[in-house]
């Protein structure tokens, strides 16, 4: 793959999606990982002074904050930061305290959502979504959360590809190096919650290669599973 000319053909993307819609700039999470940072760089090249990153921490890792800022730093973005933490504890506190880890932790990504679209419909931004191919075929996104987008600038290219995407941007080393996460929880990393690498994964997608029987089965069950995350929601269609 040409890396420099796919960095190219996105920006230019994203330049004829703002002019049809009429947008007046971008706004994105800005996480501390890779796949936000590509966004935040793609966007500042389409709008040099329009791009918006929010910094949502919600119970959320320090370092994940701090390389947010980095990422800003270095290219020069502008970002608000809003805690939702407060907010995340009162929607808890006003209904009920789940013991399932994941139904509490996908609020996170939500309560993010809701935010972006606030500022989005205030400044007249489209909201750019973080989604690569990768965890887009495993439906590895919190459905109406980080998936909830105006614009998936890179939702057809596959994780191993971002990383070189990242490096014509000029993102930082620290962020390329860092191991993808969530950031649901403390410690939590994609791979470690996938049972597979990246680089397994995007050979099978690519049809390179095949994993052992074991993964090969629940790359394919998360990908059947999740394929309700890939479409609009089922509707009813009234006969004629």
């Amino acid at each position: 793959m040409d890396y420099k000319k796919v960095t190219e053909d996105l920006v230019n993307w994203l330049k004829e999606k703002a002019k049809e819609t009429g947008a007046r700039g971008f706004v994105f999470g800005l996480s501390g990982g890779i796949d936000s940072a590509v966004i935040a760089a793609l966007s500042k090249k389409v709008f040099p002074e329009n791009s918006l990153g929010l910094i949502m921490p919600c119970e959320s890792i320090d370092e994940d904050a701090e390389h947010a800022k980095l990422v800003a730093d270095k290219i020069n973005l502008k970002t608000e930061t809003i805690d939702l933490t407060k907010t995340y504890r009162t929607l808890i506190e006003a209904s009920f305290e789940s013991e399932n880890k994941m139904a509490k932790s996908n609020i996170k990504p939500r309560l993010r959502m809701t935010t972006l679209y606030y500022y989005a419909q205030d400044l007249g931004y489209l909201v750019l979504g973080p989604s690569n191919a990768s965890e887009w075929y495993l439906g590895y996104s919190t459905k109406y959360g980080d998936s909830g987008a105006d614009i998936m600038p890179i939702v057809n290219i596959l994780k191993t590809d971002v990383f070189e995407i990242a490096k014509e941007l000029g993102v930082p080393r620290e962020i390329i190096e860092k191991k993808p996460s969530a950031g649901l929880w403390k410690g939590q990393t994609d791979e470690d919650e996938m049972g597979f690498t990246y680089e397994v994964l995007d050979s099978y997608i690519r049809g390179e290669s095949t994993p052992d029987e074991k993964i090969k089965e629940k790359i394919d069950r998360m990908h059947k599973n999740s394929a309700h995350k890939r479409v609009m929601a089922p509707h009813f269609e009234l006969k004629k």
